[in-house]
């Protein structure tokens, strides 16, 4: 397949048949009502490997806790990682409060103009830095995430995408096609696009507006999806009064050692043996990039859980009533589990504008 020549011409048609597509189809997302960068950078890590349909109630209730850079940086990384809760990648929240006590500490509160500044933070890549500074401070900066890397992919005629590392081609060619006069709109336009239009499968071609300048119109090949792989895993659901008299319960929860890989200092439902004469009070599927975690939930009496053998290991267990469990930090998919128990209480969401659907496991 040739690769795509594009004109001048080409190029002027292209922002502008772009352009009035998004000015019509754009979705009403909380993030694109405002051009405050501290907000807009708060959505742009949140959105990083996470569904939008997942992101905007946490986006808001992130933003009505801290409305502000000072107000994060403030905030203890515990309160940041309850609300970050459900969102996963936890890294990306301890990194998002490192930079904005930095920015306090050393840049007066606020955040760089550039792109080139913006790099400096920590967590802060070539597109969230290229994103901020384009929608917020409308620097001629192209972006190019994995939606507009398809998008160009097909446009240019690739056979394949390197999903090592971006082709020099995908960025320059983005940042040719790059509207100066409207940077941060032509940017988000591109994103939705792939989002929304060119998808990884089953493109909508019809419903394209730039479709007569694509080489590809339609799918191309791609690198293999990496395997699935499928754990099983089993935790303990122990509730006990509160106090007595009260309706309230407690729940005991498991901290995550500081030294794990994965989520450190999370809390979570204490992981199990599955018990043999038992049937789990749940079943779920709960997935984590390409692993495919089967999940057996077990109620269980304080006295079959603590013992003797689980003295060393109740030294990172603490007991949360069940009122107090939406301020803690909790693995999302500790969230999942006490919401579908009705242990915990699913939090009143804010949206703006349209509510997406999400996907955040199967019941099995």
């Amino acid at each position: 397949m040739e690769t795509a020549a594009l004109t001048e011409q080409d190029r002027e048609e292209f922002r502008r048949q772009l352009l009035s597509w998004f000015r019509l189809n754009a979705r009403d997302l909380p993030w694109r009502q405002t051009r405050d960068p501290y907000r807009i950078w708060v959505s742009e890590v949140m959105l990083q490997q996470t569904r939008v349909a997942t992101v905007i109630a946490r986006y808001n209730q992130f933003i009505q806790r801290f409305p502000s850079l000072v107000s994060l940086a403030l905030a203890r990384e515990d309160e940041v990682l309850t609300l970050w809760s459900g969102l996963g990648y936890y890294r990306r929240a301890r990194l998002l409060h490192s930079a904005a006590q930095l920015l306090v500490n050393e840049h007066g509160g606020s955040l760089p103009h550039t792109s080139q500044e913006l790099r400096r933070l920590p967590g802060v890549g070539d597109y969230t830095a290229a994103a901020i500074a384009s929608i917020a401070r409308n620097e001629a900066v192209a972006v190019v995430d994995g939606n507009v890397e398809r998008v160009l992919t097909r446009v240019l005629g690739k056979a394949a995408v390197r999903r090592a590392g971006l082709p020099a081609q995908l960025k320059e060619t983005a940042g040719w096609l790059l509207d100066p006069t409207a940077p941060g709109t032509f940017n988000q336009a591109m994103m939705e696009l792939g989002a929304t239009v060119c998808l990884p499968h089953a493109p909508q071609c019809a419903d394209c507006p730039v479709r007569q300048f694509c080489a590809t119109k339609g799918e191309h090949v791609v690198a293999p999806r990496k395997q699935i792989v499928s754990r099983q895993t089993h935790y303990a659901l122990v509730k006990k009064p509160a106090e007595e008299g009260s309706k309230r319960v407690a729940v005991l929860l498991a901290q995550r050692p500081d030294s794990a890989s994965q989520m450190p200092g999370m809390w979570e439902l204490p992981a199990i043996a599955a018990p043999e004469s038992s049937e789990p009070v749940l079943r779920i599927r709960h997935a984590i990039t390409n692993t495919n975690f089967y999940v057996e939930v077990f109620s269980l009496k304080p006295e079959e859980f603590l013992g003797p053998r689980h003295e060393k290991a109740m030294e990172r267990h603490d007991w949360v009533v069940d009122s107090k469990l939406s301020e803690v930090p909790l693995t999302g998919l500790a969230r999942k589990i006490l919401m579908r128990l009705d242990v915990m209480a699913k939090p009143r969401e804010v949206r703006s504008g349209k509510a997406l659907p999400g996907r955040e496991g199967d019941f099995l």
